[in-house]
């Protein structure tokens, strides 16, 4: 595969807000009918990227456009409405922007870590559905090596910043005694847990309800931390009894609406959602103070000060595993040729007029196969450097015959 045929293609919260982010986001069902769809767009190796912040396709195509109309086969959102907010980037420059995602530097809040456990999440979906190729799982490890070495090697996550710590520190501008209020936390995935186990860390409270679709997945939390739990049946009480919801699910329509609470008491609410699960329109309510995940994503202290000086020495790993893949690329570009050329030596060696010729060749002690791969190897530097498989074919053979000569 060659890297120009190497494509993505995505938006993100540079240029669109939550609420158009969520028509293109892709829940795990959407990405299992993708991958069923693919070979329809010709598409053989390909991933899906889609967070709170991003929905990116990337993939080997003969044009970005396969990718776009598959991607787009499953979103709410329109090909046409994509194509006027997408980036779209390729060949280098589209190995690059992965490495940068991984990164954490092309996060919404910069040195986010989490985007690497849904990376892992992307691909593994992908590979599991036969989609994820050698290019593409050599790029893969290469990107996660680097951003572990960034991780380990530089301060770009140090700190506590998250969207998920944002909400607390929403919380703490927003109210006080907050151990009074009365938390609603619905949804107990990934960063419905972070949050919770940052309220209970940094709020110092354990006055939190945990409901989630699935019962035992909010026992077991609520086991775990010393919580209460409510069957998801009970959520309408619920949300009029809460002082603060916060909302972590994965709906692909609003769990909590303008009508839910029109008559409620005053009440905190964060949606840290894509597509939003909490209706915008709550917003309108004078009672109701409600912030999305674009709001949280604003803040900006001193530790994301101290990231922001990091980001050249993450650069400079970043530069130093893309050369490593791009090695590694442009020698799997010529193992055809370099494959052809050994088996030509092999039969070469093993013709009679070429061992009448050469008697070094057949000698006792003399081990072909060594000197071949010695001239295999030599020929694929060179063509490291220069790809001239003509001259440097003929330059294999040269080498050969002095081998023998010696």
């Amino acid at each position: 595969m060659e890297i120009s045929q190497f494509y993505i293609a995505g938006i993100n919260y540079k240029k669109t807000d939550a609420a158009v982010r969520g028509q293109f986001a892709i829940n795990n069902n959407q990405y299992i009918a993708l991958t069923q769809k693919a070979a329809h767009y010709g598409i053989t190796e390909f991933f899906v990227l889609s967070t709170c912040n991003r929905t990116e396709i990337y993939g080997r195509a003969s044009h970005v456009a396969d990718l776009v109309n598959l991607l787009c086969s499953e979103t709410a959102g329109t090909t046409n409405t994509f194509n006027q907010l997408a980036y779209i980037k390729n060949g280098h420059a589209a190995v690059e922007h992965l490495f940068s995602v991984a990164a954490g530097l092309d996060s919404q809040i910069l040195g986010d870590y989490e985007i690497v456990g849904q990376l892992k999440l992307a691909s593994r979906i992908a590979k599991e559905q036969g989609y994820i190729g050698t290019f593409l799982e050599r790029l893969l490890n290469c990107v996660l090596q680097s951003s572990k070495a960034i991780k380990t090697q530089t301060q770009l996550s140090g700190g506590t910043v998250s969207v998920s710590f944002a909400a607390i520190q929403f919380l703490k501008e927003q109210c006080t005694n907050i151990q009074q209020k009365k938390i609603l936390l619905l949804g107990t995935g990934k960063i419905g847990r972070n949050t919770c186990k940052n309220l209970v860390d940094y709020l110092e409270t354990r006055n939190i309800t945990l409901l989630n679709r699935t019962d035992a997945k909010a026992a077991e939390l609520a086991s775990e931390l010393g919580l209460r739990t409510a069957p998801f049946e009970a959520l309408k009480q619920e949300v009029m009894d809460a002082d603060i919801i916060i909302v972590a699910t994965n709906s692909a329509e609003p769990v909590i609406t303008k009508a839910d609470l029109q008559h409620s008491t005053k009440k905190i609410l964060i949606d840290l959602s894509i597509p939003n699960n909490i209706e915008p329109a709550c917003a309108q309510l004078t009672h109701i103070t409600l912030v999305n995940v674009d709001g949280l994503s604003a803040i900006n202290d001193i530790t994301l000060q101290k990231r922001v000086a990091e980001v050249p020495k993450a650069k400079a790993i970043i530069n130093e595993h893309m050369v490593e893949f791009t090695a590694w690329h442009g020698m799997r570009r010529n193992v055809p040729v370099l494959k052809a050329a050994k088996e030509k030596l092999h039969n070469m060696h093993n013709c009679a007029l070429f061992q009448a010729a050469y008697a070094n060749a057949t000698m006792p002690g003399y081990v072909p196969q060594d000197n071949i791969q010695k001239v295999i190897t030599n020929m694929a530097v060179k063509m490291q450097h220069q790809r001239q498989p003509g001259c440097n074919y003929i330059e294999a053979i040269n080498d050969y015959i002095s081998g023998c000569l010696n």
